[in-house]
């Protein structure tokens, strides 16, 4: 079967930056299941899967845009200590920021004893990532994983 819209899609992966650091793989896990064409993965991979069928292999470059996106500077923000409700914090953790767009997963940057800077980009914005893709599986989703818009079973997916 072909990678199209709504097949269900299982595929080994790893994920490396421009500087050729491994960031993340599937290598002794099970495979990423995804739907195709509803979003479930960043835009530029799952542009370079249409058409592949089980067995292709490609090592691909997503540039940011249509991975993770660029960085945006609007999302780097100084926001008042006592706006948090912990005692103890410290550079690196993560909060969830209420926004007019809905939640946003910031992280703490810097910290002074009256404000706190935070960082909303993922960490991934602005970089360039290659994939190392093997497909392992291309199937029909089932009804109700078409209802639902995500995989199912295995690798997807446990309602």
């Amino acid at each position: 079967m072909i990678i199209s819209e709504n097949a269900v899609v299982l595929f080994h992966y790893t994920l490396t930056d421009e500087s050729g650091k491994e960031l993340d793989s599937s290598t002794g896990k099970d495979p990423l299941a995804y739907m195709h064409g509803h979003k479930n993965i960043i835009p530029g991979l799952e542009k370079e899967l249409d058409g592949k069928t089980e067995g292709d292999v490609m090592i691909v470059t997503i540039k940011a845009a249509e991975a993770y996106g660029e960085r945006q500077d609007q999302m780097v923000q100084e926001v008042p200590r006592k706006s948090f409700q912990v005692e103890e914090m410290e550079v690196g953790m993560r909060f969830e920021a209420q926004t007019p767009n809905g939640p946003v997963s910031v992280v703490v940057t810097g910290l002074t004893d009256e404000m706190v800077s935070v960082d909303g980009n993922h960490p991934l914005a602005g970089k360039d990532l290659t994939f190392d893709v093997k497909v392992d599986t291309v199937r029909e989703a089932t009804e109700e994983e078409l209802e639902h818009g995500h995989v199912h079973g295995p690798g997807g997916h446990q309602h």
